[in-house]
């Protein structure tokens, strides 16, 4: 089993992005509900973020909700939500600990006005920290964040701020939600699927992706460690050919 030691500090992602998925039916092998496997996911978290926060990743972008997930039934999106304000209370002390600041990506203004509280006041005490940041994407779709960068564009280029000429990646990218973060180096997957779901769409146009078949309540740091070292092992090309890049 490998450890954080065994990781290149010299070629570490700058920015690692995470969809943590399987809590359900992590809890559903144990036949529980739903809500014991979002409670188990917890650890997961705290584990992940402090071996990132040692190894000294710049940025961690942690998928947490979704707009989908507010089509969940009540009592779940409840439970998450409860789920939230108490990690955010409680971690608070460790983040400040270890350098950590903590960011927000998504419509956190539709989130219930005591996570929205919580929220706010955890970034507010971390802002100043300068170690890793750490980014809670809530209430987050990729589409709907660049269908909102699109009418905030479109409405300088009607009022004569912005010249369509003018707009290129760089602009697109100021108007996004996640605009103070770099590209996703690595995207990590649990649970087995192999898929995006509207996550990061733009941010990850030359990440390599990483699908792993663990649930998220069982991702443990040398899970962590396994994606890290998958990732040190290839070869980004970024449209050159091998011959260009050596």
């Amino acid at each position: 089993m490998h450890t954080l030691e065994d990781v290149d500090k010299e070629k570490l992602p700058q920015h690692v992005a995470i969809i943590m998925d399987g809590n359900g039916r992590w809890a559903k092998q144990r036949g529980k509900i739903r809500m014991f496997g979002h409670e188990n996911g917890v650890e997961s978290v705290n584990q992940t973020v402090e071996s990132c926060a040692k190894l000294q990743i710049p940025f961690l972008t942690l998928y947490a909700f979704s707009t989908e997930n507010w089509n969940r039934p009540k009592t779940e999106i409840d439970t998450l939500m409860r789920l939230l304000v108490n990690a955010l209370k409680r971690e608070l002390k460790t983040l400040n600990k270890h350098n950590i600041r903590l960011r927000a990506i998504g419509r956190i203004d539709t989130l219930p006005k005591k996570v929205y509280k919580e929220l706010t006041e955890v970034m507010s005490k971390t802002e100043n920290n300068s170690g890793m940041t750490l980014t809670l994407a809530l209430s987050y779709g990729s589409r709907e964040e660049i269908k909102t960068a699109v009418q905030e564009i479109a409405t300088k280029v009607k009022n004569n701020i912005i010249s369509p000429e003018n707009i290129d990646e760089t602009v697109i990218n100021t108007h996004l939600y996640a605009h103070f973060l770099p590209d996703v180096d690595l995207l990590i997957r649990t649970s087995g699927e192999c898929r995006i779901s509207n996550f990061l769409l733009w941010q990850i146009a030359y990440a390599e992706l990483y699908f792993i078949d663990v649930f998220w309540p069982d991702f443990r740091e040398n899970h962590l460690v396994e994606a890290i070292l998958s990732y040190q092992n290839r070869e980004r090309r970024f449209g050159k050919t091998s011959e260009q890049l050596n």
